[in-house]
């Protein structure tokens, strides 16, 4: 098993940027795709993001492609999301997931779950 705990979240105005950290322990991260998930108020979960585990391929939703960043220090054994140009569409709690498997849009395709930050952006 491996257990993710997110952090890096906060409160930022239009434009601006953050990075969210998903710090894995109990297994090595290399080992998993490693994917970002959304949920905002009154709404369903989204997919944001994925990183492959086979070769590193990264994935975006249209919806922040070209802004935010997807990325793994495997020495670190830590994941990360850099979030640039920060709408306030943004706003929701950001969740990390993980999985053996390859890289899936869907919730079911991930095992473990971090407990998610919230992002909220406002001037």
């Amino acid at each position: 098993q491996v257990q993710l705990v997110e952090s890096g979240g906060g409160l930022v105005q239009p434009g601006g940027s953050l990075r969210l950290s998903c710090a894995a322990s109990g297994s090595t991260l290399e080992s998993y795709a490693i994917a970002w998930f959304r949920l905002a108020p009154g709404k369903e979960r989204e997919w944001v993001s994925c990183i492959s585990r086979v070769d590193g391929s990264t994935y975006y939703a249209d919806s922040v492609r070209g802004r935010f960043t997807i990325s793994r220090d495997n020495a670190k054994n830590t994941a990360y999301l850099q979030m640039n140009s920060l709408k306030r569409e943004d706003i929701a709690v950001y969740y990390c997931a993980a999985d053996t498997r390859k890289c899936s849009v869907y919730s079911e395709g991930y095992e473990y779950w971090g407990q998610g930050t919230q992002v909220t952006v406002s001037s």
